[in-house]
């Protein structure tokens, strides 16, 4: 099975040009003061416009007020939204666009209620938890965790990075996989030689 790869935190031109280059089938831009891979409405609409055709944008949300995101679509044309707080089902499906929703994964973790109870998401990104923060802390978690028949596609994040991805398109077969600090310079830059080398693996290993 072919396996998709999403870069995500895209801030500038250039990271978005490596990218795509390199062979993403999706870039992600997060609308998320916190983060340091933080972009503003303006600077979203001008990176989705340089995008290629047949590359997807991704909008990342963080518990965001309806308004707000309401706000960014009528700016930003995004192909998909990315829920990564506490949002309720409903909460993901009122904007009438494609949404996966991230779930961070632990122990106590019912990976299989998330499925049934996101039953409208189009996917289940699969995150580290980590206290207090949302996601793109670069840490993995337990892959062991993750039921064998999810009735969701799986889009694996947490800790991934050109060195391991292989192993991780191995061990989970996941559809797709999500990187973003395993691919940076510093937090919301990327470097182009390992941005290319984690989309060069994660497909060749679907390959044998």
């Amino acid at each position: 099975m072919a396996v998709r790869v999403k870069i995500c935190g895209i801030t500038r031109l250039q990271d978005l040009h490596d990218a795509c280059n390199a062979g993403a089938d999706a870039l992600g831009f997060v609308f998320y003061e916190r983060s340091p891979r933080h972009v503003t409405i303006a600077a979203a609409a001008a990176l989705v416009r340089a995008l290629p055709p047949f590359v997807q944008s991704v909008g990342l949300f963080v518990n965001a007020e309806p308004a707000f995101i309401a706000s960014v679509l009528r700016e930003v044309p995004l192909d998909l939204l990315q829920f990564h707080g506490d949002e309720m089902p409903a909460e993901c499906a009122r904007f009438g666009r494609p949404y996966i929703k991230a779930v961070r994964v632990n122990r106590d973790t019912d990976l299989l209620k998330y499925a049934a109870d996101f039953e409208t998401a189009r996917g289940l990104l699969l995150d580290a938890y980590v206290q207090g923060v949302p996601g793109g802390t670069g840490e993995r978690f337990d892959w062991r965790l993750i039921p064998p028949h999810l009735p969701k596609p799986v889009i694996l994040s947490g800790g991934l990075t050109p060195e391991n991805v292989v192993e991780a398109v191995q061990r989970v077969h996941p559809w797709a996989v999500d990187v973003s600090s395993g691919v940076e310079a510093v937090p919301g830059l990327k470097d182009a030689v390992r941005v290319a080398a984690f989309i060069q693996r994660a497909t060749s290993r679907a390959k044998h």
